[in-house]
């Protein structure tokens, strides 16, 4: 994965439910796991903003449910700090689900901003976002 330009903190455990942000039918998702994330020893892994991660759809459309799909995270509640110095921190947890590994999101819109570092590393996610923070 690329590299983001900020210094990033563990936001969000395994099991946190997040707001999906997109149109893709989810509402609210739980995450399993974080994808080729490192990890320290007996440590668990988190995922922070921009990370990709396994999440299982807790409620939406009837037929989404219980189905597990990769996302991105593109709103985190805990600050993080940018090189410029600034701490960005949003008002509620989000993430976009993806069809495929390439990243390609799985709605065609994004509800809410995202933050700059997640259009660094994932292009196809922030231009379909509204806002870019």
């Amino acid at each position: 994965m690329k590299a983001i330009s900020a210094r990033t903190t563990r936001a969000l455990n395994i099991g946190s439910k997040v707001i999906a942000a997109d149109n893709s039918g989810a509402r609210i998702v739980k995450i399993v796991a974080v994808k080729k994330a490192g990890s320290r020893k007996r440590r668990q892994v988190s995922a922070k903003i921009a990370d990709w991660v396994k999440v299982s759809v807790r409620s939406g459309k009837p037929d989404m449910k219980g189905q597990v799909f990769d996302a991105v995270v593109v709103r985190v509640k805990k600050p993080y700090r940018r090189l410029t110095g600034e701490r960005i921190a949003f008002t509620d947890n989000a993430v976009v689900l993806l069809k495929d590994e390439k990243g390609n999101p799985k709605g065609t819109q994004i509800k809410g901003p995202i933050a700059r570092e997640v259009g660094e590393r994932w292009r196809e996610v922030a231009r379909i976002a509204n806002i870019v923070v």
